[in-house]
């Protein structure tokens, strides 16, 4: 039986995908996340007997358990294209977000675990001129660590979502191998008709007001020659990366006229749009991750979209770990 850490831990999505790749093998000890909305998902959906932790900065090693496998989806926005990109200059909060990454190799210099996995968005490869990559890759070197690292998207594991991320696989020095080899592709023909609900609820389509705000807004970003605005995807077509904020949610419009009462069930000025445009679902968005319907949404859509995208696409998490699992059987 191995144990495994759950840091940066959201909702569990990394979890989930080392779960299903190493079934009863694998046991959580430890989880920490410090957002109480996160955390009423993740207790939603999994039953430890233990509390999760909240700042990992205020947490010492020797509170830690021992264990093999440290599962540490760091917070991505100090690194993320779209954001500010200050590395590990970025301060939020009073927490610089860049440096939780030490904290990670902090408990991990103590414990000594057998791996180290970690996944960030693409953007973390090519901060200050890769100098942060750098730093986070000689962190794990410095404290005995073989890093390996691939850029995957998950469009190639069976989920129709166009997202590139950057997966590092460390392994103990003593028992690291020669090379580690990622996942190829398993399945790139998902479509976004493969992931979506039956008729939706009427909320989820725009109003004509907020639908002429986006159409404005997309002209004047067209006229200063930018491609910023949002997206209708087509249905037989992959989704954009799912993220936090409004962008995630209208960059992935669809139209569905499947809704034939369409009359408003919330606030809106004005009346629903005729062309039959919504936004997903948050179920659809779970879908995009690859999280299974037995995963329960128990919050309110606004705190959904938000932790689905900050979340990891599971199976691409559960190839990887299947291949963490072979090496660790083999070595």
């Amino acid at each position: 039986m191995l144990k495994s850490i759950d840091l940066f831990a959201g909702i569990g999505g990394i979890r989930l995908g080392f779960e299903q790749a190493f079934g009863e093998e694998l046991k959580t000890v430890f989880v920490s996340e410090w957002d109480e909305q996160a955390q009423k998902t993740y207790k939603a959906n999994f039953s430890d007997d233990f509390n999760i932790a909240g700042d990992i900065t205020k947490i010492a090693e020797d509170d830690v358990p021992d264990f093999d496998i440290c599962l540490a989806g760091f917070p991505c926005q100090a690194f993320s294209l779209a954001g500010q990109r200050k590395g590990f200059a970025d301060d939020y909060k009073g927490m610089s977000r860049g440096t939780l990454f030490f904290d990670v190799a902090r408990i991990c210099d103590k414990k000594k675990p057998k791996v180290i996995f970690c996944e960030n968005v693409k953007g973390l490869t090519i901060h200050d001129k890769g100098r942060t990559f750098d730093i986070i890759k000689n962190t794990l070197r410095e404290i005995g660590y073989t890093p390996f690292e691939h850029i995957l998207n998950s469009k190639d594991f069976g989920v129709p979502q166009n997202r590139e991320r950057i997966y590092i696989v460390a392994f103990r020095n003593d028992i690291a191998p020669k090379e580690f080899i990622f996942p190829e592709p398993t399945d790139s023909t998902k479509r976004i008709k493969d992931i979506l609900e039956g008729p939706v609820p009427a909320k989820y389509y725009l109003s004509e007001c907020y639908m002429q705000t986006l159409r404005d807004h997309k002209a004047r970003h067209a006229a200063k020659g930018h491609g910023f605005g949002y997206e209708i995807r087509e249905w037989d077509d992959v989704a954009g990366a799912i993220v936090c904020g409004g962008m995630g949610r209208e960059r992935n419009l669809i139209v569905d006229k499947r809704q034939t009462d369409l009359t408003p069930t919330t606030h809106i000025k004005g009346e629903i749009n005729k062309e039959g445009v919504r936004k997903m679902t948050p179920r659809e968005w779970a879908r995009l991750q690859g999280f299974p319907d037995s995963y329960k949404l128990v919050l309110a859509d606004v705190h959904l979209y938000k932790q689905f995208g900050n979340s990891v696409t599971v199976p691409v998490i559960r190839v990887i770990a299947e291949k963490v699992k072979e090496e660790l059987k083999n070595g």
